[in-house]
């Protein structure tokens, strides 16, 4: 994550913040994927819709995700401009664990589930901020499978 998207996000997450809350990770992260059939009918569709002149590619909400050492906070993440748009969700890291580290060629992913909970949330990292999803792994303990 660039220093201008850094600062925007800490700037809408800092009046969130308990006191004495340490801000540890800042990332880029996806919530869902859009699979290959999926583009491939858009593509298909739009192209022949428009005479072939304009092709509609379908592609997941980039998410930002701020990682304290009490908190997870999602922000939905403006794609075209270095801005957090609005607060999605909070979720306390107490209790928290993940699966293990699903590797692909241009991304990872891992669940996040909670014993308090019976939905999870799947995190999918682009290959560019793997530093990020490193730290984001250590700081959770995974499931013991």
């Amino acid at each position: 994550m660039n220093g201008r998207r850094r600062r925007a996000l800490l700037t809408a997450v800092t009046p969130m913040l308990e006191p004495g809350e340490l801000v540890e990770v800042t990332t880029v992260v996806n919530l869902s994927t859009v699979s290959a059939g999926r583009t491939a009918a858009f593509g298909m569709a739009s192209a022949i819709a428009s005479g072939g002149s304009v092709t509609v590619i379908p592609v997941p909400t980039p998410m930002y995700l701020v990682l304290t050492d009490r908190r997870i906070v999602i922000f939905e993440a403006d794609p075209v401009f270095a801005k957090p748009v609005r607060h999605t969700m909070t979720i306390q890291r107490a209790g928290l664990f993940r699966s293990a580290v699903k590797e692909r060629f241009v991304n990872s992913s891992f669940v996040l589930s909670s014993p308090y909970s019976a939905s999870s949330l799947k995190l999918i990292f682009p290959l560019v901020e793997r530093k990020a999803r490193n730290q984001v792994v250590a700081a959770l303990p995974v499931t013991a499978d």
